[in-house]
């Protein structure tokens, strides 16, 4: 896509220059030179060449504050996408986090080749081949391997617990999803990296997948894997014929409908807690009140909010695994930092990557405050 075409395709020319994008920037508070107006300018006066050249193109964590706030309606998550892609055809391409390993697996995932990921599932589970329901895992099963027990970066993560507990979550409310060793990545970090056609490659090999399993709903646990499904994959490969949800909409669907019920006490080691709003499950996907529902749902727990919460909640401080830096923890530990100030013992969330980036800033300053998943409590409070 030409320059002109990326301006015209996300409505950069009604940028007005007033920095309320930057002012509402997480990185920018951190780092003063990055600047996504500034970004939008150079593209208007036609410095394409320097806007791919620059290292700030892949600081930008793609969290929507500033799409949720801009007057103009400019698309700057889609336009920094568009300038990714310009950049990464012409060899250039950010600083990849932790030995570039977690590229390279999505990268490997998007050939046809075999794998053994359903390694996770016990006897204890009830899965199926084939059914209504299907359970998109996600990179669950290779997140262990980096930052789990002996990975690459230890900083205590049980992904693979977290499968098995959505599965044990499913059985109790009568769902018995498919679960297959065919699946791949979704393909969010691909996309977004600037690699359209790995992501292309994922997205035709998971739909492949869902529709041999004869699944007409697809769950998803990770917001980003829930986002690329129900946004992406129609946007770049058509529409599909299935119905994408994130679990806190049918775990919310079966509290109100008295179906999914708590132990009384339920919860020992948590008496208060705070909620992070993950961007992708957040500001992109609008599903604010649903995991609070659940939450305070829960006998025993008080919820208690940050100051910066919903359409205002601050970033995990790293997307894609790239350009992870001095910047990204910055951001990590005041997010952290905001949660202790809540008198909170626990910070619930409902992502993965949020889980691991901010239990990395934990495992690096004076940190208290314990970080939980939405999905491990639940399963650990259902009566």
């Amino acid at each position: 896509m030409s320059l002109e075409e990326i301006i015209k395709d996300t409505k950069a020319y009604y940028c007005l220059g007033c920095g309320v994008c930057t002012s509402s920037c997480p990185v920018a508070r951190v780092i003063p030179s990055f600047s996504p107006r500034l970004l939008v300018e150079k593209a208007l006066f036609g410095f394409g060449d320097e806007i791919i050249s620059d290292k700030d193109l892949w600081s930008c964590l793609i969290c929507g504050r500033c799409a949720s706030r801009c007057p103009s309606g400019v698309d700057y998550l889609n336009f920094v996408r568009e300038m990714r892609m310009e950049a990464l055809s012409k060899g250039k391409e950010g600083l990849l986090a932790h030995d570039g390993i977690l590229n390279t697996i999505m990268e490997l995932q998007s050939l046809n080749l075999k794998q053994d990921r359903n390694f996770w599932i016990t006897d204890d589970l009830e899965v199926a081949d084939a059914g209504e329901y299907f359970y998109f895992v996600g990179c669950l099963p290779y997140f262990d391997l980096v930052f789990g027990e002996g990975g690459l970066c230890d900083v205590g993560i049980r992904s693979i617990e977290r499968a098995r507990n959505t599965v044990r979550i499913l059985n109790k409310i009568g769902i018995k999803p498919v679960v297959s060793n065919n699946e791949r990545c979704c393909g969010h970090d691909l996309l977004w990296n600037g690699d359209l056609e790995g992501f292309k490659r994922l997205a035709e090999l998971n739909l492949k997948t869902i529709k041999e399993s004869g699944a007409k709903k697809v769950i998803c646990v990770c917001p980003e894997g829930y986002v690329t499904l129900k946004r992406d994959y129609p946007r770049f490969l058509g529409e599909q014929d299935i119905e994408v949800i994130q679990l806190c909409q049918i775990l919310a669907d079966e509290l109100r409908e008295g179906k999914l019920k708590f132990l009384e006490n339920a919860s020992v080691d948590y008496k208060k807690v705070t909620f992070h709003d993950p961007c992708s499950l957040g500001r992109i996907a609008e599903i604010y009140e649903e995991p609070r529902e659940i939450i305070s749902s829960i006998p025993g727990i008080e919820l208690v909010e940050m100051e910066r919460n919903r359409v205002d909640a601050v970033c995990c401080g790293t997307s894609g695994w790239v350009n992870c830096s001095g910047c990204s923890k910055k951001i990590q530990t005041e997010r952290l930092k905001e949660a202790e100030e809540t008198g909170a013992d626990a910070l619930i969330t409902a992502c993965p990557k949020c889980e691991i980036h901010l239990n990395c800033a934990k495992y690096n300053a004076d940190l208290k405050i314990r970080i939980k998943d939405i999905t491990d409590l639940v399963a650990e409070s259902l009566a």
